[in-house]
Parts: structure tokens; C-alpha cells; sequence
């Protein structure tokens, strides 16, 4: 059974960060507001900025700063590319409500995660909760339970219990479907002081997921929040580069939809194998399975499985990909050879990368895809069947 060319209705989602910078950072103390003061080595605002920017080949970051901070913030972000600054107003809300309008007039955004800067630690994989649930739900907030006993007090004697088993401590960054947190924030009264962004998309009616959150988010709030025996969670382990390489071939045979790089080619033969034969995807998918020790295709999809008969191999693939993301893996780049003397793969190899890009959800300048011959020689030159090899790099904590 083969299968069609995907809808472009199924596009990866495009994002942009909000990161809230605009506050005075008073009770943090020191000569400047604390979102610029150093923190493990540089200034407060740039480890969740640096964050953000790392996950995206063209990251949309908008930092919304207070009025008179924009030379510090430049200082402070000095190098990173994508970043559009906002003057603030006098609230959080407002100053949110004037970085959402500032990324609306820019266009092009599907879903936002506004961040406040005291927060410098960004797991990946709260991340990854946060946009998996906006699938489903027009926000999310990242949430801790509350472990301790709770109490409602007053004039220093405990008044009453309070049940603790619905409460939540929440968390930033916050996700929104653009368009429904943007309205929701016009909507908000201007009287109204929101201590955050799920305040104001419930007052405008719109459902919001708890996902779960992280206690390495911990917000930097007082000056002793600065010091090494303090900090609220260890800074990232630094990157390393894990590289695999792959390799598939299969015979060109009369009768058969040809399959490469995810995309139907008109042909007068297919190729042959157990699944839809997709060379290129296959040589891919060992590539990330190989970078992260994970075996190869065989063990995961073994052809001698019926209900991987005529499979279309971008699942192979997205599984891989799952696979590395579970493991803490980022793919940083994908490089493909397709190796064959017919047909031409030239007209084809944008369609290829863009549909392995999506596959994968990579910007598609990450994904490199070229084709060559082998001057008429060996089984490829005679047209018996087409060869691709991969090499897939992948970041990884160290």
C-alpha cells in the first residue's frame, strides 16, 4: 500500500518567544535591575534568551524592556541574531500587551511562549510539554505541585487549613495560541493588575493545560539568588556533537511508485522493498538512530514484520527523531547524498527538503540534500537500483 504526497496544512507551527525584561528588579539590590546583573557568568536576561535562540534556526525573540533600558539590553544580548526590542509600559500585563502587539505587526506567528527574564534555566523539555499541548488547547503554563501544608492566616496566628491536593505552583514560560492570547490581552481591563499571562487568557474564556513544569525554572528574586551556593538549579551541562551515518540501498523494478526523500517522482520503475522503499529516508533514520546509539532500522521496523508492508518511511523517520528527543538529543543538522543516474534529482531536491525538514521539524536550511552518479559505474550506473547515504549531527548535553 503506498501513500500521498502530505497536505501543506500540516506546516510546523511557527513560534516566537516573548521574554519580559521591562522590571526595575528592586528587591534584587545592586546597581542595575537584576535581569542585567551577571548570573553564573553572564547577565541574567541572556541565558533564556540564548535558549530560545538555540532552538530555532531563525529564532523570533522580542525582549521587552523599560523605558531607558534599551542600551543595557543590547549590552547584555550583544551577538545573539533574531532579537527585536520592545519598550514596556507600566505593568507586566501592559508591557506583555505591547510585545504581543509589536510581534503581531511583524506577522508570521502561529504560537508565543512569553518568559519572564528572572527564569534563566529553560529545560528543553518543558519546552517540548508546553508546544505538544498547544496541539490540543489554546495555552499551557508549566506547573509544580505544592508539596508543604498550606494555611490562610492573619495578625500572625493560622486561621484555616487550606486543601493543597488542587493546588499548583505556576511557572513561566507560558504558551499561547497567538492570536487568542493577543485578543485576550486587548480585552483585559486596564485597571486590572494580572500577576500573569494565565490569568488574563482565562479571563477571556480560553482553556489553559497544565503541563509539568520544573524546579530548575526557579525565578531569581532576591541578591542572595546571585551567589553560586544559592543559584536555584545547575546551569546546562555544555553541548557536545554526536554524529551517525547512514547508508540503504534498493533495486529499481518495474511496477513500483518510486518513493525518495518523502515525495512521489514520476518514473517508469519504483524501488523495491518490504516498506515503500524510500532510500533516502532509510539512510536518514539509521543516521539518528547511530548518533545516539540507538541500533538501526532493522531492529525498530524489522522487515519481516507484516505491518511494515508498503509503509510510508516518514514514520521511520519521525520515530528516530522521537527517539533522539527522548534521550535529550537536539538535531542540529541532517546531510543527505542521493547516488543514482536516473531520474534526475535536480527539479526534485528542494520538494526533498522541504518534506524532510517537516519530518523532522527543522528549518529546512538545516537539512542538506545533494545527488551525484557513479559515471555509468557498478549497480547505481547501471540503473539497477539507487543508493543515499546520511550523516546526521545531533547536540546532546555532556
Amino acid at each position: 500500500m503506498h501513500h500521498a504526497t502530505p497536505s501543506p496544512s500540516s506546516d510546523t507551527p511557527r513560534i516566537a518567544a516573548l521574554i519580559v525584561a521591562a522590571g526595575k528588579g528592586l528587591r534584587a539590590g545592586g546597581n542595575v535591575p537584576k535581569q542585567f546583573a551577571e548570573f553564573s557568568g553572564k547577565p541574567l536576561l541572556r541565558h533564556s534568551v540564548e535558549a530560545f535562540a538555540a532552538r530555532d534556526a531563525e529564532p523570533r525573540i522580542f525582549v521587552v524592556v523599560g523605558d531607558g533600558q534599551q542600551a543595557l539590553a543590547q549590552a547584555a544580548l550583544a551577538g545573539i541574531e533574531g532579537v527585536v526590542f520592545v519598550t514596556g509600559g507600566a505593568e507586566r500585563s501592559d508591557s506583555v500587551r505591547l510585545g504581543l502587539l509589536a510581534l503581531a505587526a511583524s506577522g508570521d506567528v502561529d504560537r508565543v511562549f512569553i518568559h519572564d527574564a528572572a527564569r534563566p534555566v529553560l529545560p528543553a523539555d518543558v519546552l517540548d510539554r508546553l508546544n505538544a499541548a498547544l496541539d490540543s488547547a489554546p495555552g499551557a503554563v508549566p506547573v509544580l505541585p505544592v508539596v508543604d501544608s498550606i494555611a490562610r492566616g492573619a495578625d500572625g496566628v493560622i486561621e484555616a487549613a487550606v486543601e493543597r491536593a488542587n493546588l499548583w505552583r505556576i511557572q513561566t514560560p507560558q504558551a499561547f495560541h497567538f492570536d487568542a492570547i493577543l485578543a485576550a490581552h486587548l480585552a483585559w481591563s486596564p485597571t486590572k493588575v494580572a500577576t500573569d499571562d494565565s490569568q488574563v487568557a482565562r479571563a477571556h474564556g480560553l482553556a489553559v493545560a497544565l503541563v509539568e513544569g520544573d524546579e530548575a525554572l526557579a525565578k531569581i528574586t532576591f541578591a542572595e539568588d546571585f551567589s553560586v551556593s544559592h543559584a536555584p538549579a545547575p546551569m546546562p551541562a555544555p553541548l557536545m556533537v554526536r554524529t551517525g551515518m547512514g547508508y540503504d540501498v534498493h533495486r529499481l523494478v518495474s511496477g513500483e511508485e518510486l518513493w525518495l526523500g518523502g515525495i512521489r517522482i514520476e518514473h517508469d520503475k519504483g524501488l523495491s522493498g518490504h516498506s515503500d522503499a524510500d532510500v533516502a529516508l532509510h539512510a536518514i533514520t539509521d543516521a539518528l538512530l547511530g548518533a545516539m546509539a540507538l541500533g538501526d532500522i532493522g531492529e525498530h521496523f524489522p522487515p519481516s514484520d507484516p505491518q511494515w508492508r508498503g509503509a510510508d518511511s516518514a514514520q521511520f523517520l519521525a520515530h528516530a527523531a522521537s527517539l533522539v528527543r527522548a534521550k535529550g538529543g537536539q538535531i542540529a543538522n541532517i546531510d543527505l547524498t542521493i547516488i543514482c543516474e536516473e531520474p534526475k534529482i535536480g527539479p526534485h531536491k528542494a520538494s526533498i527538503q522541504q518534506r524532510i525538514a517537516k519530518i523532522l521539524a527543522l528549518h529546512p536550511d538545516r537539512v542538506g540534500v545533494k545527488a551525484t552518479t557513479t559515471e555509468r559505474l557498478g549497480f547505481t550506473g547501471r540503473g539497477e537500483g539507487i543508493a543515499a547515504q546520511a550523516v546526521a549531527s545531533v547536540m546532546v548535553t555532556g
